[in-house]
């Protein structure tokens, strides 16, 4: 067995880019019990030209290795020694300079678990045949006999010393996680993005567990050992990196979809009622998947797995065809409330199948753009199954959250140097979920200004691409999917040249605050508008989409024209008018269509009614008394379709905020208008009425039905004009649809209709 060195230069432990592994198979027999993981690995790898062959394998006890059945040396370098007594410390006199040592002495540890600390020494090629495969390549001629002869068989023979990370026990349960770079941590193996294999695995386990893992299950058979143990047997003919194979071994309970024969649902058996009401959607998402990207799903079969929340290292764990998950998500008939969170968890882990497993990033910098189409495609599913207004409300707020952060490089999305210094943390915690947020809404935007049609047809031509036999890689870079929205989606280049750099490449969106005014002579809407951007720059930030601080200040802007879109007496009228580009201030101006406002302010004509109206006067009346005699005008909105990650701010007045409460039936129209009147320095009761009886509507949207319901709350108050009237009104509507007059007690929770059931539910 070989003992862990102290260390070696980076020098010393060779160049492993251009070693290739074929093939891996993994044979692991897991005792419960002890806790123990033992059994070998065997690869077929292209092996570079010093000889030296370079994995990964961290907590792992090492016992022999072989090289096509020979044995051979080897040396194993631990990624984790232990903090010498260096110069780093001696320095330390404040807690400043504690963060820096810190900090250095951590990323000195992550630059070490990028290289490879298990040195296989495979055999040198022959000398003559390595003059012989150079004249054929200069011939051209490309034999695969002689191509074989660097590929070599090395197994590896080894046991988990500790299973900290990466594979984890607990009681009668095991199973990974696919946290980035431990892999390694289970089985010795190119822990590389890059690197991409077809695997066969074998797992023996006691008579009484189910072994369920990566690829298809080709059979499961006894063992000959004192008791009987099973071994299930997988092989995953799909190639992908070693970070998407998974496992997960318990007593699980079995359930097949019924309606996809290559689907299939585990968890343990205290679970299976829930997990049957939980899952009978699903076929339906899988379904949509395969028909929105006129494709066949990439892996053989798919399995969800659910484990115990207690042991779940985090609410979902995705790996090639399999998905582990938390059994906090799963729920019975009684229990609606995580219906629609957990049927969107699950369609965004099928999604990330898709793009991210089976696809995946040319490159760091590319790990934006597998995010947001696996977002993007979550997002359709909801649109289609959980509906528009669903889809809208969650775009809207997740826009508003990516706008309050995306202040800083942290939020760039394909900087190079932020891929780089950031080692792949830049997609996990709250940043990861913002950068997730924006990557989707980018797609959107995008979507927007091609149409969903040919935004489709490019998905398609992804995902037909990566099916081709003959790609060694089904990576997809930024630059390839900007080349796709120039040639399938129709987008300018000059557009695509602006967009991308300043949406990708740079942190930062825009502030747009407006307000207007109406010109009576003219008719005319008078726009001011005022650009700012979301981004702080300090003296440390020297470089922005690739132009330096001075270049900074010019032309710095979004491609894109924005909509306004404005409601008169007279209709409805879009005015695509404002460029997203632009001086920081600028004034615009736009027609108004309504013939009724020309009228009101024409001169009493003779053949007015002796009582000095017109004949125009009911009809003014009929139309709507709340639009002013100034202004023909109901209410105006800033890009009403969200073509743009925008922070918009307009100014109108509190009864055209009213008047888009009460008539626009847009949720996100009425999200704004619910937070803008929440918001007010003062209160009338007209605002207090309004949020009452928008709450009473059972026809509207239920969530923003909930806003309204919180903006009551926070109306009531002894010191505003409006006292507590906002919350007579909540214990009045509370009193009307949940509470029984005769026993004097709330009713019992009606699930049938569960919007209604969602809003009552936060009065409670």
């Amino acid at each position: 067995m070989a003992k862990a060195r102290k260390g070696k230069s980076e020098e010393q432990k060779g160049d492993n880019s251009e070693a290739v592994v074929r093939h891996q198979k993994l044979c692991l027999s897991i005792d419960m019990d002890k806790r123990r993981i033992y059994g070998y690995t065997e690869l077929d790898v292209v092996v570079p030209e010093n000889g030296i062959l370079g994995l990964h394998a961290d907590n792992l006890v090492i016992d022999s290795v072989t090289v096509d059945g020979e044995p051979t040396e080897f040396e194993v370098f631990p990624h984790y020694l232990a903090l010498e007594n260096g110069d780093r410390w001696c320095s330390v006199s404040s807690a400043t300079s504690a963060a820096d040592a810190a900090g250095s002495v951590y990323l000195s540890h992550l630059d070490r678990e990028l290289l490879s600390n298990l040195l296989i020494m495979c055999k040198k090629p022959a000398e003559h045949d390595i003059e012989r495969q150079e004249m054929h390549l200069e011939n051209g001629v490309n034999s695969s006999a002689e191509n074989n002869q660097s590929v070599k068989k090395v197994r590896i023979d080894y046991w988990v010393e500790k299973a900290e990370t990466g594979i984890h026990f607990d009681g009668d349960v095991l199973h990974t996680d696919s946290q980035i770079r431990r892999a390694r941590c289970w089985f010795p193996c190119m822990d590389d993005n890059l690197q991409c294999c077809c695997y066969d695995l074998e797992f023996t386990v006691a008579s009484n567990l189910v072994a369920v893992s990566t690829g298809s299950l080709l059979y499961q058979v006894w063992t000959k050992d004192v008791p009987a143990r099973k071994t299930f047997v997988y092989r995953l003919s799909t190639p992908v990196n070693a970070r998407w194979i998974s496992l997960a071994v318990a007593p699980f309970e079995i359930l097949p979809d019924s309606n996809i024969t290559h689907l299939s649902h585990i968890c343990l058996p205290a679970d299976l009622t829930k997990l049957r009401h939980t899952v009978g959607f699903f076929h339906s998402a899988f379904s949509y998947y395969e028909d929105y990207l006129s494709a066949s799903f990439p892996f053989g079969s798919y399995t969800q797995v659910f484990i115990p929340p207690e042991i779940a290292i985090s609410s979902a764990s995705i790996g090639a065809s399999l998905s582990i998950f938390s059994s906090q998500f799963l729920f019975d008939g009684k229990v609606i409330n995580k219906t629609i969170d957990t049927r969107i968890k699950l369609a965004y882990a099928l999604a990330r199948q898709w793009f991210g497993v089976y696809i995946t990033p040319e490159a760091p910098n590319d790990d934006w753009l597998l995010d947001g189409l696996a977002g993007f495609l979550t997002d359709m599913f909801i649109k289609r199954f959980l509906g528009n207004n669903e889809a809208r409300y969650r775009r809207y707020k997740a826009n508003i959250a990516v706008c309050r952060a995306d202040d800083s490089g942290a939020t760039a999305l394909s900087a190079v140097a932020a891929s780089k210094n950031l080692y792949g943390t830049q997609c996990i915690g709250l940043f990861g979920k913002i950068r997730s947020w924006k990557s989707v809404a980018i797609l959107q935007m995008l979507e927007k200004q091609m149409g969903p049609e040919s935004f489709r047809k490019i998905l398609q031509q992804i995902v037909s691409r990566a099916q081709d036999v003959n790609r060694l890689l089904r990576a997809l870079s930024t630059k390839e999917f900007r080349h796709l929205a120039n040639k399938v989606g129709n987008l300018e280049r000059p557009f695509l040249k602006e967009f991308f750099p300043r949406w990708v490449g740079s942190f930062g969106c825009p502030v747009l605050k407006m307000g207007f005014s109406y010109n009576k002579r003219k008719n005319m809407v008078e726009l001011a508008i005022l650009r700012e951007c979301t981004a702080r720059f300090d003296s440390s930030d020297t470089m922005s989409n690739g132009k330096p601080d001075s270049e900074k200040q010019e032309g710095d802007g979004w491609p894109g024209m924005m909509s306004i879109r404005v409601h008169e007496l007279d209709g409805m009228y879009d005015h695509p008018i404002l460029p997203m580009t632009g001086e920081p201030w600028q004034l615009l101006e736009f027609q108004c269509h309504s013939r009724l406002a020309a009228k009101r302010f024409q001169k009493t004509k003779k053949s007015s009614k002796p009582d000095g109206s017109d004949d125009n006067g009911d009809t003014v009346a009929n139309v709507d008394m709340r639009a002013t005699s100034d202004s023909p005008l109901l209410w105006l909105r800033a890009d009403p379709e969200l073509e743009y990650l925008a922070e918009i701010h307009l100014n109108q007045p509190v009864q055209m905020w009213i008047n888009q409460l009460e008539k626009d039936r847009d949720v996100v129209a009425q999200v704004q208008a619910i937070a803008t009147l929440e918001a007010l320095p003062h209160l009338s009761f007209s605002v207090v009425n309004a949020l009452n009886n928008f709450l009473g509507d059972s026809k509207a949207f239920w969530r923003n039905r909930i806003e309204a319901a919180f903006a009551l709350a926070g109306t009531a108050s002894e010191v505003k004009e409006t006292d507590w009237a906002g919350l007579t009104h909540l214990v009045a509507f509370y009193k009307t649809r949940r509470f029984d007059a005769n026993i004097g007690l709330p009713k019992p929770n009606d699930f049938r209709d569960f919007q209604e059931y969602f809003v009552l539910e936060v009065m409670q």
